[in-house]
């Protein structure tokens, strides 16, 4: 006798949405067919693929109509807009985007990484002492 475990039902793309919408998100479909989620200052564009989410870029903060991607400049973390424009960032932004990026992988049924259940996880790290070090030798700063 062999005993086989249920395998647990995979919501669709849609009832992950209406969850999404039942926890407090705003959720808009895109002219591209992807769908932005949005809480307060943050959202994050997503898209469906195979039966799953895809998400289309990072979560930030909501700029016009862009999202800004957070980079950690070393000793500062900032908003980078699109076209290069640099935002600081607040305490207060940084625990919203924590709390927004929590919520919304525990309603779309996503896993928790352990170095982002920790704290906010930058797009970009931009340490000034380690730019242009994919480029060969760096510039030093004597030369």
């Amino acid at each position: 006798m062999f005993f086989r475990r249920e395998r647990p039902k995979v919501p669709t793309f849609q009832e992950r949405l209406a969850a999404i919408k039942a926890r407090g998100f705003t959720v808009t479909q895109r002219s591209d067919g992807g769908v932005r989620i949005q809480r307060d200052p943050c959202a994050v564009d997503i898209r469906e693929r195979d039966g799953g989410v895809e998400w289309q870029g990072t979560a930030g903060i909501v700029t016009g109509d862009a999202i800004a991607s957070l980079v950690d400049g070393g000793y500062q973390k900032f908003f980078r807009a699109s076209g290069g424009r640099k935002l600081p960032a607040t305490a207060e932004q940084l625990v919203d985007l924590h709390n927004f990026e929590e919520d919304l992988r525990e309603a779309l049924g996503l896993k928790a990484l352990y170095n982002e259940a920790l704290g906010t996880v930058s797009t970009f790290y931009q340490y000034d002492r380690v730019q242009d070090r994919d480029r060969g030798v760096p510039k030093r700063a004597w030369e």
